[in-house]
């Protein structure tokens, strides 16, 4: 009997020996260099640290990632230098890429590293979400921006400080870290280093260098490698979590409005009312993404991102970084709603008055700039795929024919409202495109840019996210479009009697 027991007990000895070296075995290693890094950092930036030990790329490396099936794939690079191959992707994986082309790669503690980890850096396993990131409008955001003069001038009338003096309001000079934290916030700025700077740390003196427009981490971002973009506007820093990145609030940082109102309008949807009662239970973490069975509403993610498969692993959507490829208009950010435009880089768009605008004042689009109708219809067809999942296709069809009428009618009363803003200035009640003016310094050109700024891109929004309801009438859509069509034609009758008097 005692001989039986003590076979049994070593039996399990084993086993459990067995087991635990297994356990052991399969702890990812970390290379040498990333556990140099941690000793230091655990103890300054211990929240940093914590975010990475909990992230996916502290538990798995890249070889192991790049042996997983192609739905169940994260990365995509085919291609992966040999020696990060088999370690987890650590600090030094990351800021220590290509430090030839960085600008701001300095010397820290034996190693060269980059303060900014850019697309180009994410790349060696991510490569195909890096090239479809560069066709998206998000990685241009800054250039779009700052780059045109309309909206440059919408920003100095909005921005720039102003003074009261002689009856009148004048705006002064560009206030950078202003700009740097409103528009450019989530546009992005340009990382340029400036100089270095020496601080005494409690682990010796160390040189730094210097980023003027650091830190941020807006989706058009110009990076000190010459890269467009950042990852971490949907990743944050040091988690990288999908799980973030699917979930609406992510979204909601630069999506807030009014002048682009999509987490509002997701707020007060069906869609968002489910999510609220019921997104706690749903699984963001899965690749793929399985539609009625890790969730059963869709999130900002769902629609315009993620890989998309029904319970049987049939594909709904593919995987995009590119976001319009399911986007048949651009809805918000331009006077009118028009298809969306063929480039992500909008520096040689110009209208007939030769503004840098894909559309007319009037509001016809400029077809040399914008995608045809045919690209409208593949677009809407990969975007109502995800609806289909859920939906009939009386349901789909009907939502896309009141949001295509909702675009018409938005659209026409912003014509109305520019031809009224247009006689104002022809009339010379107010300065602006025939005297080569800002056309948004005044009172009633405020008056004219809320019309399309705020309360037309609500109504569209409403309509296009199903949000519809008081969103789009009252609370922030149509009744207040209309409020300022009739403050147009007031304005302009009352100066036109003041000229008869």
């Amino acid at each position: 009997m005692k001989t039986s027991v003590i076979m049994v007990c070593g039996i399990l000895l084993g086993i459990t020996t067995s087991f635990l070296t297994t356990v052991q075995a399969e702890e990812p290693p970390v290379s040498a260099e990333t556990e140099e890094c941690l000793m230091c950092h655990s103890m300054m930036n211990p929240g940093l640290v914590a975010s990475w030990r909990e992230s996916r790329h502290s538990k798995i490396t890249p070889e192991q990632g790049m042996q997983k099936s192609k739905l169940q794939k994260r990365v995509s690079s085919t291609a992966i230098d040999s020696a990060l191959q088999p370690v987890v992707v650590g600090c030094y994986e990351c800021h220590a890429l290509n430090t030839d082309q960085h600008a701001d790669a300095f010397e820290h503690n034996g190693y060269t590293i980059n303060v900014v980890v850019s697309p180009n850096d994410c790349a060696a396993c991510h490569a195909t979400e890096r090239q479809q990131y560069s066709r998206n409008i998000m990685a241009h955001a800054y250039g779009n921006l700052v780059n045109n003069a309309v909206y440059q001038d919408l920003i100095r009338s909005v921005n720039n400080p102003h003074h009261y003096a002689d009856g009148q309001l004048g705006i002064g000079k560009k206030d950078t870290l202003t700009n740097y934290e409103s528009c450019l916030y989530c546009h992005g700025t340009k990382i340029e280093v400036t100089g270095t700077t020496t601080k005494e740390t409690d682990y010796g003196t160390y040189t730094f260098p210097v980023l003027e427009g650091w830190p941020n981490q807006g989706v058009g971002r110009i990076n000190p490698d010459g890269s467009m973009g950042a990852c971490t506007s949907c990743h944050p820093r040091h988690a990288f979590s999908i799980e973030t990145a699917r979930k609406p609030y992510t979204c909601s940082e630069c999506h807030k409005g009014p002048d682009v109102p999509a987490f509002k309008v997701y707020e007060v949807s069906k869609h968002g009312n489910i999510f609220k009662s019921r997104g706690d239970t749903f699984d963001y973490t899965r690749v793929p993404w399985t539609m009625g069975q890790d969730f059963t509403v869709p999130t900002c993610a769902t629609c315009h991102v993620s890989l998309v498969v029904s319970p049987d692993n049939t594909v709904i959507a593919e995987r995009t970084h590119q976001f319009n490829d399911r986007l048949a208009w651009r809805l918000f950010g331009v006077p009118y709603a028009h298809p969306h435009p063929k480039d992500a880089d909008l520096s040689n768009v110009r209208n007939a008055d030769g503004l840098p605008l894909a559309v007319e004042l009037n509001g016809e689009p400029v077809d040399e700039f914008v995608i045809s109708e045919q690209e409208q219809q593949k677009r809407n067809q990969t975007m109502q795929a995800v609806c289909l999942s859920c939906h009939n296709s009386e349901w789909v069809d009907n939502h896309f024919k009141r949001l295509h009428n909702t675009i018409e009618q938005t659209n026409k009363i912003t014509a109305q409202g520019t031809q009224l803003i247009m006689e104002h200035w022809q009339n010379g009640y107010a300065q602006g495109l025939p005297q080569q003016a800002n056309m948004f310094d005044e009172a009633i050109e405020r008056t004219w840019t809320s019309i399309w700024l705020f309360y037309a891109n609500s109504t569209r929004f409403a309509s296009a996210m199903a949000g519809g309801g008081d969103y789009g009438v009252f609370a922030n859509g149509r009744y207040q479009t209309t409020e300022q069509l009739y403050q147009l034609l007031r304005s302009l009758e009352e100066r036109k009697q003041q000229d008869q008097q």
